[in-house]
This record gives C-alpha cells, structure tokens and sequence, in this order.
C-alpha cells in the first residue's frame, strides 16, 4: 500500500471534469485506488464519490493505491495534481 499526500492547486478545485480525469487515469491500473479528505475516504474509480469530497483550492487530499501497480498509480494520479489538470 502506498500513500501520497497532494494538494488541490487548481483555481476551480475538483469538480466535474477534473473528477473524470481522475477516474480515467485510475481505470488504466489494476491497483484499488482511494481518495482521502479529512477522515473521508472515497473509491477514486467512481466520479460521485470523488466529487462527494468536495475539494476546492487548497485542499489536502491524500491518495492511497494498493495492488499489483500501486506505485505506478499513484505516480500517475499524482502527476494530475502537479500539472492542475491542465488548468491554469
């Protein structure tokens, strides 16, 4: 198991589209992958539950991957975070 500690730096936080992002690049992985907000912790292959977090600007959100590619996951959802989603 492998956790990340990210924070939310786009303008916008994780809405909609950034949710589907998430989910997209989850999906390439066999890893469970989880998001973790405050004592919140939802399945980061499901848009609503990402979107349940409610992270705006700012948040500290921590990723959790656990299987077979966990540390390639985790590297990847990671790099989404590190480039805003592609916002500015």
């Amino acid at each position: 198991m492998v956790k990340r500690e990210l924070i939310v730096a786009n303008e916008k936080g994780i809405h909609a589209r950034v949710a589907a992002q998430i989910v997209a690049v989850a999906q390439k992985f066999d890893s469970h992958i989880w998001l973790q907000k405050g004592s919140n912790r939802v399945y980061g292959k499901s848009i609503l539950d990402i979107l349940s977090l409610a992270c705006k600007r700012g948040s500290l959100v921590y990723v959790v991957a656990d299987g077979p590619d966990e540390e390639e996951a985790i590297e990847a959802v990671a790099d989404l975070f590190r480039n805003r989603f592609g916002e500015t």
